[in-house]
């Protein structure tokens, strides 16, 4: 049981981009399908040759099509996403990285017909996405040329991701609904996105179909799954009243590196141990894992009766340390849990002992282990080791901020 070294010091937070992300449904033969694509394979890039939904980072210029908006001006798109101003521009930036990247484009004519792109030449559709891609200026000048209104109120918001701190690039997402527009036909880029599908939201799900799926595409899919329609989707996106927002973090588990949703047992302490995403986080506990969860306080995992189970050493500034252990019955076990003492243990703990008494305090140097009723309390960390269950928790103290329970992760108070 060799003890996970110290938390390295934090890199600088690296800056986080707004963007948006349009998922497109139709209904096929067997029920509500989704618009994939699949990005290039590219070097550097995080999402290289994963299967998509389109989307893009927000340009500052889309707020110059907020007069091209058909039916929802920013005051109303701000309060939807939940901001004091500029929630339009997400809506835009949705409308125009799809059409960059799928070739759909939602859009009406000056009559408030749907635009049919399946009338138009191949070579013209190109040049449209060829100057949407210049920037917003120049599709704002090609709306106007052609009267058209971008359909932003044909959008539902769905959902709201922040990639894990850690991660190389990150992104402020927000997603929408919409259904396909008619008379269009999908028709990826070749330069960022290389092929599309539309598959049922299992069928992309599906192992054997062999999509790169990145962890937010694979939840919003499995949110997707349930409904039967497209326009079920839609209705039950425009009904949320209140849209959280989801950002998972990365720690290791037995595969690696993986992204940790907020759901997870182990996602509360990973926030806590490493907040900026270094990777020194777990996610899956394991015999004979020892970890530091802070310089003072080392858990120390091992299996018991097909069971695992945590042991705590604390300790302070004399490198003096405390061993809080759930069941002292065990020589070899204890013999185990010694040996990986940082240093020297002068205090055996466990809650089924009688000595020290309740309120009592242990000097650790620079810091102070309380005796209660029920567990032990690291003051300075407001973190307490219990040994029963948490459920109705009643610890008869104000300043608990963490529990330390004899299994599983570090659960808020």
């Amino acid at each position: 049981m060799n003890p996970a070294a110290h938390p390295p010091i934090p890199a600088p937070k690296r800056p986080i981009r707004f963007a948006a992300t349009l998922i497109v449904l139709r209904d096929g033969p067997a029920g509500l399908e989704v618009l994939m694509l699949r990005r290039a394979e590219k070097e550097g890039d995080q999402n290289s040759g994963a299967s998509v939904f389109p989307g893009g980072g927000v340009d500052p210029q889309d707020r110059l099509l907020h007069e091209r908006c058909q039916e929802i001006d920013d005051a109303a798109a701000s309060r939807r996403l939940g901001l004091p101003a500029h929630g339009l521009d997400f809506y835009v930036a949705a409308l125009r990285e799809c059409f960059e990247e799928a070739g759909l484009l939602f859009a009406c004519e000056a009559d408030g017909r749907p635009v049919a792109l399946d009338g138009m030449a191949d070579e013209e559709i190109a040049a449209l996405r060829a100057t949407t891609e210049e920037g917003a200026e120049s599709l704002l000048r090609l709306c106007a040329e052609r009267g058209w209104r971008l359909a932003a109120d044909r959008l539902a918001y769905f959902a709201h991701w922040l990639t894990p701190p850690g991660m190389p690039r990150r992104f402020d997402t927000r997603f929408f609904v919409a259904l396909a527009p008619a008379a269009q036909q999908a028709r990826p880029d070749g330069r960022e996105t290389v092929e599309h599908q539309w598959l049922r939201p299992a069928a992309a799900l599906d192992p054997a179909r062999g999509l790169r799926l990145m962890n937010v595409q694979r939840r919003i899919l499995e949110q997707l799954e349930p409904f039967d329609s497209a326009e079920a989707c839609l209705a039950h996106a425009r009904g949320l009243q209140e849209i959280p927002l989801v950002m998972p973090r990365r720690a290791i588990g037995e595969g690696g590196l993986r992204a940790v949703n907020p759901e997870e047992p182990a996602y509360a302490e990973i926030g806590r141990i490493d907040p900026e995403g270094e990777g020194h986080g777990r996610c899956e506990l394991a015999d004979g894992l020892a970890m530091f969860l802070s310089p003072r306080v080392l858990r120390v995992t091992a299996r018991r009766a097909d069971v695992l189970v945590n042991a705590y050493l604390v300790g302070g500034e004399r490198n003096e340390w405390a061993l809080i252990d759930a069941d002292p019955g065990d020589p070899r076990h204890r013999e185990l849990l010694l040996a990986s003492a940082p240093g020297p243990v002068r205090w055996i703990l466990s809650w089924h002992d009688t000595q020290p008494r309740h309120g009592e305090c242990i000097d650790l140097g620079g810091c102070r282990l309380r005796v209660l009723p029920r567990g032990f309390l690291l003051e300075e960390e407001k973190l307490l080791f219990i040994g029963e269950s948490v459920s109705a928790p009643d610890f008869g103290v104000d300043d608990v901020e963490w529990l330390a329970p004899p299994s599983g992760f570090l659960l808020r108070a």
